[in-house]
């Protein structure tokens, strides 16, 4: 995800919109810290600062997630997009439905200029036409993909894969509904 967005916040944010990605070692570590980073927010952020969290759904349910995320920040003192404080919102929170790689079949284009041998008819075929709904894991759909073509005969490399495609990946052209919320989000700031 840090490298995706590493290039993907820069198009997406404009000029003169900076970014700091604070990474976690996994998913529960960043549930389990976040409370308290956010209450250390809510003591210096300024006016003009918002906090983007970002996680993969993975398997948990999107609401209940988003609801969980979004009580974290409120009882932090912070306001969400969703429940704002005084009419200000400091935290955005986003879920990437299923894994980041959805967002990589949302842009096929991209993952095409960054591994040209592969199928251009991917986001056509029935198990594909939703990235966000991709079946038996997302990241493992892309491998096979990739593979099928010679690329990553050893495994997925994650990080390069990151670098690679999100190189390439147009905001306004990608499909996945998670990554556009996002986008959308981003743009309201």
């Amino acid at each position: 995800m840090e490298e995706a967005l590493q290039r993907l916040l820069p198009k997406m944010l404009g000029q003169g919109v900076t970014a700091e990605i604070r990474q976690f070692q996994c998913k529960d570590d960043l549930l389990k810290q976040l409370p308290q980073r956010l209450m250390g927010y809510a003591q210096w952020l300024p006016d003009t600062a918002k906090v983007l969290v970002i996680v993969d759904r993975d398997d948990d349910d999107c609401l209940q997630l988003k609801d969980r995320l979004e009580q974290m920040a409120h009882k932090a003192g912070l306001g969400t997009r969703q429940r704002q404080v005084q009419g200000q919102f400091q935290v955005i929170n986003r879920i990437a439905i299923e894994e980041l790689e959805a967002w990589f079949f949302g842009d096929w284009e991209a993952v095409r200029t960054a591994y040209p041998k592969v199928d251009n008819s991917v986001p056509q075929r029935a198990g594909y036409r939703n990235p966000d709904a991709i079946k038996g894991g997302t990241w493992e759909a892309l491998e096979r993909e990739l593979q099928k073509k010679g690329y990553f005969k050893q495994g997925l490399r994650k990080l390069e894969l990151a670098r690679s495609v999100a190189s390439h990946m147009d905001p306004a052209r990608n499909r996945s509904q998670s990554f556009c919320c996002l986008r959308d989000a981003l743009a309201q700031i």
